[in-house]
This record gives C-alpha cells, sequence and structure tokens, in this order.
C-alpha cells in the first residue's frame, strides 16, 4: 500500500488509529492550502469536524 498522507497534490483526510489502546493521530490538506494535524482521540475529532463543516467538500457547497 502506498503512502495515503495527503498533500497539495492529493489533499483529503487520513486518520489512523493502530489499536483501540493507542491515541488516533490524523492530518489533513485542503486544496485551498490549509492544512492540520492532530493526536489524540478527541482532537483527531475535532479536526475531522472542522474540515467537514470548512474544508474538503464543504468548499464545493459554498460555491453553488
Amino acid at each position: 500500500m502506498g503512502d495515503l498522507t495527503p498533500t497539495q497534490a492529493t489533499p483529503g483526510l487520513h486518520i489512523s488509529k493502530p489499536s483501540p489502546k493507542e491515541p488516533a493521530t490524523g492530518s489533513a490538506v485542503c486544496h485551498c492550502g490549509a492544512s492540520a494535524t492532530a493526536t489524540g482521540d478527541a482532537q483527531v475529532q475535532r479536526m475531522i469536524q472542522g474540515w467537514q463543516a470548512n474544508h474538503g467538500s464543504a468548499h464545493a457547497e459554498g460555491a453553488k
């Protein structure tokens, strides 16, 4: 499997949680140039909520 980490060329979200006892980690890159990283289940959840509200497909919805 290739590297799934998002980049400016391949924007998106990448979330990892290797086991239930380890904290989640995540990274996000939007085509608008915004990026974020998070460590810990709560922080990753907030990053995902921010992405959904402000980036990714949210840009397309605002353009309609």
